[in-house]
C-alpha cells in the first residue's frame, strides 16, 4: 500500500502559517520563510520574557532614585536606610509610591534617614 502525507503536511503548513499571521510580506505567505521567521520569533519571545523583568527593575530603580533625591538622599543610601529600619517594601511598590503617593514616600524616606543616623 502506498502512503501519502498530503493531508498531514497540509495541516502542518496551515497551522504554521496561522501562527505567522502579522509577519511582513513573504514571511507570512511562504511556508519556508514563515517557518524560519517563526523559529526566530520564538527565540526573541523567550529572550524578551526574561529581558522584560530586567527592564522593569531598571525603571523602578530610576523612579526610586528620582524620588529619593527629592528627599535629599540618593538611591543607595535610601535602600540601605530601609534595610536598617527593617522596612521590607520591594522596588515595585516603592516606585509606585514615588509616582502616585509622594507624601507616603517622603515618610518612608524620613524613616530611612532616621535609621541611618
Amino acid at each position: 500500500m502506498r502512503v501519502k502525507n498530503g493531508l498531514v503536511r497540509h495541516k502542518r503548513h496551515k497551522r504554521l502559517l496561522k501562527q505567522a499571521r502579522g509577519f511582513y510580506s513573504g514571511r507570512r505567505k511562504h511556508f519556508r520563510k514563515a517557518k524560519e521567521q517563526l523559529e526566530r520569533s520564538l527565540v526573541y519571545s523567550y529572550r524578551d520574557r526574561r529581558q522584560k523583568k530586567r527592564d522593569f527593575r531598571k525603571l523602578w530603580i530610576i523612579r526610586i532614585n528620582a524620588a529619593a533625591r527629592l528627599n535629599d538622599m540618593n538611591y543607595s543610601r535610601f535602600m540601605h536606610g530601609l534595610k536598617l529600619a527593617n522596612i521590607e517594601l520591594d522596588r515595585k511598590i516603592l516606585a509606585d509610591m514615588a509616582m502616585n503617593a509622594p507624601e507616603a514616600f517622603a515618610k518612608v524616606a524620613d524613616a530611612a534617614k532616621a535609621a541611618l543616623k
